[in-house]
């Protein structure tokens, strides 16, 4: 009897959770926004619907956690893959947004090309401590 009510509040939590994830798909202006809604509120809300399952039912607790792991496991890499994949599609952030951690900053092209002029000097730091013989 506990169990099941045990299993029935961890699967409401998660049902909350998948109603979040999907206001916050609705609602968010681009396709990042979204993506970090939906990734990190349905990957909650899955895990905690699966494994109230499991509570829930005792004799599937087993394939309730393996499940649950399984999709731990996949939720953000599948999500990093579909936003690198917007990204270097050219999909643009939402015009308000304050920070572009990928755009290089005004003047960086011609401070590459400069450097690139310039010969490279590793110090024994940078090499691990260990000096070429000359």
């Amino acid at each position: 009897m506990t169990a099941a009510i045990v299993g029935g509040i961890l699967m409401s939590i998660g049902a909350v959770f998948l109603l979040l994830g999907g206001l916050g798909i609705f609602r968010f202006p681009d396709v990042y926004n979204r993506l970090q809604a939906g990734t990190k509120c349905t990957t909650l809300g899955a895990v905690f619907t699966i494994v109230g399952v499991g509570v829930a039912e005792p004799a599937w607790i087993f394939k309730a956690v393996l499940v649950a792991v399984f999709i731990l496991l996949t939720n953000p890499i599948s999500a990093h893959a579909l936003a690198r994949a917007s990204r270097k599609s050219g999909v643009a952030l939402w015009e308000k947004s304050l920070v572009d951690v990928q755009q290089a900053p005004e003047g960086a092209e011609e401070a590459g090309a400069e450097a690139a002029d310039e010969p490279v000097e590793e110090t024994a730091e940078e090499t691990g401590g260990a000096e070429e013989p000359s």
